[in-house]
């Protein structure tokens, strides 16, 4: 694909994904789409055991969009990257197509491992504000990771994961449109357990005061 083709595709991801795009021209406003843009040219040059050159350019562009991503991560087609402001992309990450990251999103390392060390993300994820994937395993594809998680294991496709750390809370095995961006309005596991304690309790009041209310029905008799 030629350079022009490539620039419109991902042009076009943009303008489907942030109904704050209202014009093309917009678009090369976006901290996340001149990431993306140079990360293509930074990764050649990688790929081509440039590493100095790559990895100069690569802070440069750093400084420039707050979008920190090593030039020798994979990207797939149609990664879109909302402000994108401290997100940051370690070096053997692998990200499948159709990926969407929020602000603040890490895709780094433990800090323990040598060689791929780094989360592969699977076709079709979203990775909501502030979340952080540690490690190298797979996130699996049309996946949610839900703002703030922390991902420190496998996830397996068609799941939603919230809290810290991660658990997966949702498994359904349908398919996530493309144009599902809602990052806010997922399960929370910790608020449905403390319901479920609520219900519990009153449940136990209740019964407390029947059996109160009979033991002392059992003391007027003897009166």
């Amino acid at each position: 694909m030629g350079i022009i083709a490539f620039i419109k595709e991902e042009m076009q991801v943009v303008m489907e994904r942030d109904p704050a795009a209202k014009t093309p021209m917009e678009v090369f406003l976006y901290p996340g789409f001149r990431a993306i843009i140079r990360h293509r040219f930074e990764h050649k040059l990688y790929l081509k055991k440039h590493y100095f050159l790559a990895r100069w350019l690569s802070q440069k562009t750093a400084r420039r969009t707050g979008i920190e991503i090593h030039p020798g991560a994979t990207i797939g087609k149609g990664l879109f990257i909302d402000h994108g402001t401290g997100v940051v992309i370690g070096e053997t990450t692998v990200i499948g197509d159709n990926v969407t990251l929020y602000q603040g999103v890490t895709l780094g390392g433990t800090g323990k491992e040598t060689g791929k060390r780094h989360p592969t993300i699977g076709d079709n994820v979203m990775i909501g504000s502030g979340a952080k994937v540690l490690g190298s395993f797979t996130v699996g594809e049309n996946s949610l990771i839900g703002a703030g998680s922390v991902v420190l294991q496998e996830v397996p496709p068609n799941c939603t994961v919230v809290g810290v750390p991660g658990r997966v809370v949702k498994m359904d095995q349908v398919r996530i449109p493309r144009e599902t961006m809602d990052q806010v309005h997922l399960p929370d596991p910790v608020m449905a357990y403390l319901n479920e304690l609520r219900d519990q309790n009153a449940a136990l009041k209740d019964a407390l005061s029947g059996l109160a209310a009979r033991v002392d029905a059992c003391e007027g008799k003897k009166k």
